[in-house]
């Protein structure tokens, strides 16, 4: 698609490099391929400096803002988001996740196009994870995933288009939004990638990428060493579990090397091993499945984590529901190398069929034409 150059400006909650975590590297993914496409694209993103809780408090109260929204609330960001609306004619402004949205209240204000990507359904993140935190904490996480559910339907009510990863999410967005807005699924791009450079020590290699601050995450990470990991020392007692990324906090356990995240990601996708992805909380899709897929690593997960892949178990990877699956899926893979080949040829299919970034960006740009009020006329773009 030839386009007479649409100006995009790119409103971010944090620079997507390093790509060292699924948000970040879809959004290098995606300004990537809308550059190929021949857009281009400015984009403003803060450096990511821890908030002070007492600040964030205080703005979520007079604000009325969630605390989730008034966590990435940074005034200089907007003000540059202002001037460089100012200095320049943008087509419209893509936000990047509900978080960033306060930023571009320039743009409404100007009546520039806002275009907001949900990477995830934000407020079932805080739900789900209130559900499974105790206490207090729990029921004040619950009261805050109800603010949130209010804020994020209306965002989706109030921009020109919401772009989520999956119909799952795109179902309850709707839901959320009361049936308004225009809400289009444009899945994750992934470009086609080598295998990693070296092998793993192992017998299987199992590899888990940890990553802090996000509870969801933690609470993955917490079950996997907790319950996972012996079930499956029991059931393959020469695997070798590789945990890249955040220090875990404490000595990794007996089988278990912890490794700083990696420069580059094909470090910790190494030829032979199996990526464990162990979410029990989630929304969207998750970056590091697709990874595997590209290449060539198979992947067990949890049903949470392989939601919205439109994947089937045993076909471009496995499921796992619990610990003993988890072992039992694990032990498998490693017994049955003809299965393990199936997984890796069946999720490079389906990388390339639903995740080719030059297919994505195509259905991307359609949004934006929309948008704007440009016709497609045979493969190229005009006002």
């Amino acid at each position: 698609m030839n386009l007479d150059v649409l100006n995009v400006l790119v409103v971010a909650t944090k620079s997507p490099l390093p790509p060292i975590d699924g948000g970040r590297l879809l959004l290098a993914l995606t300004l990537e391929a809308l550059e190929a496409a021949g857009c281009r694209t400015t984009l403003v993103a803060p450096e990511l400096k821890p908030a002070d809780p007492k600040r964030v408090a205080v703005r979520s109260a007079f604000s009325g803002q969630p605390l989730a929204i008034a966590r990435h609330w940074q005034p200089a960001l907007a003000q540059e988001v202002e001037c460089r609306l100012a200095a320049e004619r943008f087509d419209l402004v893509h936000v990047e996740q509900l978080q960033a949205l306060p930023q571009a209240g320039p743009a409404f204000r100007r009546g520039v196009p806002v275009v907001l990507r949900e990477q995830n359904v934000e407020s079932d993140l805080w739900a789900a994870t209130a559900a499974r935190t105790p206490g207090l904490k729990g029921r004040l996480l619950g009261i805050e995933s109800r603010r949130l559910a209010r804020w994020e339907g209306r965002a989706v009510r109030r921009v020109a288009a919401t772009l989520p990863l999956t119909e799952e999410d795109a179902s309850r967005l709707r839901w959320l939004s009361g049936g308004g807005g225009r809400i289009r699924v444009v899945r994750a791009p992934f470009p086609d990638l080598p295998p990693g450079p070296a092998f793993l020590p192992g017998d299987p290699p199992l590899v888990l990428l940890v990553s802090r601050g996000w509870l969801p995450n933690e609470d993955s990470v917490a079950w996997f060493l907790r319950d996972v990991w012996p079930a499956v020392r029991a059931e393959a007692p020469g695997a070798v579990l590789h945990i890249f990324g955040a220090d875990p906090g404490s000595s990794p356990p007996a089988g278990a090397v912890h490794h700083p995240a990696p420069q580059n990601s094909a470090e910790a996708f190494a030829p032979g091993s199996i990526l464990a992805v162990p979410l029990r909380i989630a929304s969207g899709v998750r970056m590091k499945i697709l990874e595997a897929w590209a290449r060539g690593v198979p992947v067990v997960g949890t049903p949470a984590a392989v939601s919205g892949l439109e994947a089937e178990n045993g076909r471009e990877l496995l499921v796992a529901a619990d610990a003993l699956d988890f072992a039992r899926a694990v032990a498998r893979l490693h017994r049955e190398p003809g299965l393990a080949q199936r997984l890796v040829e069946e999720g490079r299919r389906a990388r390339f069929e639903r995740h080719d970034p030059a297919r994505i960006v195509a259905d991307l740009l359609e949004v934006y034409l929309e948008v704007v009020g440009r016709e497609v006329v045979a493969g190229s773009a005009s006002r």
